[in-house]
Formats: C-alpha cells, structure tokens, sequence
C-alpha cells in the first residue's frame, strides 16, 4: 500500500482585533491577536514575530487603550483596588479579620475599615476590639470593596458604606472569575424580587431584595425563595456552559427557564431550549 506525504497545510493567519470592540473573544495558545505594531504587549501574549501578536494561554482578549491581554479562562482572582467582592470571614485576630476571597492570600479587614452600629463616626478603640465579633464572626459572609493591593499578595478590604457589609439570607455560588463581566455595577436588583451581587472574585450571591442598607434582614416569602433557587439553577448552567454572567444573562435566563418548574431546568433537554432562546435574545441586545 503506497503512502502520500503531503506538505503541511500553511498556517492561516486570522486577526481577533477586529472583533474586540464588539463582543468578548476568546483565543487558544498560538492564535494570531493582531498584526498592528502600534499595539503593546501584555500578561498572556508575545511577540511571535516583528509584527504578529499572539496569544500564549487560553482565554479573552482585553484591550485598554494601546495595551492587550489575555485573562485565562481558569485562574485564581487576582484583587485590584476598587473591586467589589465577597467573601467569608475565617478567623478573627486583633483589630483585623481574615477574609476568604478565593485568592491565593487571605484578604484583611481592619477594625478601621468598618461601619460602626448606627453609623457612629469615632476612633476605635479597646472596647470595640473586645466586642469584634459581635460585629463579624467566623462564617459571616460579607460585601466589601478592595480598598488596596499589597505587594505581598494580601487584600485589605473596607466596608464604609451602607451597601457594604455582613449579608443576610441568601444563596451563595463560586463560579470561575473569569465569567464574571466587569460592570460599572455589580449590584443588581432584578425584577423578580432578588438582589444579584455579582462579585469579581467569582463569588455570586442571590438574596431577597436590598434597597439601602445591606445587613438589614427581613423575612423572605416563598415566591422569592423559588426565584431565589431558579437563579441558583441557571447561574449553575449558565456557568457550566462557561457563558458570562451580568444582569443581562442573568435576566434573560431566569425568564427563559419559567417555562419549566425549578427542578426541571437543569434537564438537558430543557436547559438546551431556554438557552437557546436566551442566546437568541442577547445576539437581538447586540445587533439593536
């Protein structure tokens, strides 16, 4: 039996840049970004030749001004100042809290950097530390802002607002960082009854709806209990089908899927028909 060898197939060059104003695109290792040299090179690319830039791991391509990057698919979050996250509270040390975020350190949370009860203004002092944690304790989950990125790899946090703190009942999903789409808001109150916070550090959180400030409980009613666990149930497919998450899709899902009941959404059958119409419905956003 004769064998033919052929000469390998030239490698076909394709530009991602055209479509990075539009949409999220996504790049495997090795994939062409851009040819234009007036762009600089960032984490997750390099310079294969004098003109071409490429990808080096697999991820979305993001653009600020004249820097590219690629952010990978699967990492551990890496705080900035400014973002909005949650995190539960895992030891309580002197004058500080210790916050898991999901990053590789632990992130801190000063006696200083909370809200006293009552919102008095005041230098702490031994009598708070003594009384900490009445305020937070282990297994509290909180909202709070990064207020500053330390060489060393910790966070410090604050809570100095009304819309930060101790979270009440709710629900809580880790999904990727990565499917998280940076937002000027990641507090959303949707229509259904339910506050959607959705946090940088990957860290979703579903509770009943939240109008000033954030640690004031109320008793939730069943209607919001099953919207409640109906977005628990989409953000899961929506995650599992590495879709990005925002009040659009979350929106969009949770009404799609109200043609099933909350046990049923995650059937294959279903979660590929409400899927399907909540794409078909974000592709519309787009084109309009």
């Amino acid at each position: 039996m004769s064998v033919i060898i052929k000469p390998p197939n030239r490698e076909q060059n394709v530009s991602f840049l055209t479509k990075m104003d539009d949409e999220e695109t996504c790049v495997n290792p090795g994939d062409v970004i851009t040819e234009n040299t007036d762009f600089m090179r960032g984490h997750g690319t390099y310079q294969a030749s004098s003109n071409e830039l490429r990808a080096s791991v697999a991820g979305t391509v993001e653009r600020i001004n004249k820097l590219i990057t690629v952010r990978p698919a699967k990492m551990r979050y890496n705080g900035e100042v400014g973002d909005i996250v949650v995190g539960r509270i895992i030891e309580v040390q002197q004058k500080l809290w210790k916050v898991d975020c999901g990053t590789r350190l632990n992130a801190f949370l000063n006696l200083a950097a909370v809200n006293l009860p009552g919102g008095e203004l005041r230098r702490r002092g031994a009598d708070d530390e003594l009384v900490m944690r009445k305020f937070l304790q282990e297994g509290d989950l909180i909202l709070a802002e990064v207020q500053k990125a330390r060489e060393d790899g910790h966070l410090n946090l604050h809570t100095r607002s009304l819309k930060y703190g101790k979270l009440g009942p709710g629900v809580l999903i880790i999904v990727s960082p990565s499917l998280i789409r940076r937002r000027k808001q990641h507090i959303h109150n949707l229509p259904c009854g339910v506050t959607a916070i959705l946090a940088i550090n990957g860290f979703v959180y579903f509770c009943p709806l939240v109008e000033e400030d954030i640690s004031i409980v109320k008793e939730v009613d069943s209607a919001t209990r099953e919207n409640i666990c109906r977005l628990r149930q989409v953000t899961l497919s929506l995650a599992k089908h590495r879709v990005s998450l925002y009040d659009s899709s979350l929106l969009y899902g949770f009404e799609a899927s109200l043609h099933f009941p909350v046990a049923e959404i995650s059937y294959e059958s279903n979660e590929e028909e409400w899927l399907a119409e909540m794409k078909s419905r974000i592709d519309r956003d787009q084109q309009s």
